[in-house]
């Protein structure tokens, strides 16, 4: 029998796991061995591919000030989805938005998020709008932070540029731009940072075939990556 992992009272069995709850396997895929990272006992809830749920609202916090401010400046239909998770807000915005909501949340007196911390890249191969861009915003002003995510598919992955309003996100997005193939229409100079400028395909969608040697340890073998890795 294992703990109760829904919180109601009861111990499921090893081999039943609670409706909507996965238990993933050890880190690069493996199961049943001594993997030390913590993730071999993740539990969480998985939602269905594709799937995008707003937290109900009100928000809590000054997340509702947030949400409110930029649909006042934008419109109510600016926001896809707003997501509260773990204590932090994502909201969720389209692709062809980026620079105005960006240009809104640093400029807005209500908002004042003067700094993006980071850009980030997604692959998510089981959603048809697989290739997600989160950006990081700190006001310091108010001493606030929210995250903005944006999805795009293979068959367009156009994404406005942040560069005009948050000079940081340059070599963020050539970053992006270079490992997932997103492309930040406006960006002034997108090339590639990471890999040679002649290289083919983008090195972190999930489906990028991993080539590499076995690693050999006195006492110990290590295969190569593409024999170790797994996503499903």
């Amino acid at each position: 029998m294992t703990s109760d992992p829904t919180g109601t009272g009861s111990a499921a069995p090893d081999d039943v796991q609670p409706v909507g709850i996965q238990r993933p396997k050890g880190l690069f895929g493996v199961a049943d061995t001594g993997d030390t990272s913590g993730f071999g006992g993740l539990v969480q809830a998985q939602p269905t591919a594709g799937d995008l749920v707003s937290t109900p609202e009100p928000l809590g916090g000054y997340f509702d000030e947030v949400v409110a401010a930029l649909r006042e400046s934008l419109g109510d239909d600016i926001t896809r989805a707003c997501v509260v998770d773990r204590g932090e807000l994502t909201i969720h915005i389209a692709p062809d938005r980026v620079a105005d909501v960006c240009k809104t949340m640093r400029d807005d007196e209500s908002l004042r998020f003067e700094l993006c911390n980071s850009v980030s890249g997604v692959d998510y191969p089981d959603q048809r709008n697989r290739l997600h861009v989160v950006y990081h915003l700190t006001s310091m002003t108010y001493r606030r932070r929210v995250r903005l995510e944006t999805a795009v598919g293979l068959e367009h992955p156009v994404v406005q540029s942040a560069t005009a309003i948050y000079p940081t996100a340059d070599w963020q997005e050539r970053e992006a731009y270079d490992m997932f193939g997103v492309v930040f229409e406006g960006h002034p100079h997108l090339t590639r940072i990471l890999m040679p400028d002649d290289w083919e395909g983008f090195p972190q969608r999930k489906d990028y075939p991993l080539g590499g040697i076995a690693v050999e340890y006195k006492g110990a073998h290590i295969p190569p990556p593409d024999e170790r890795r797994a996503y499903k």
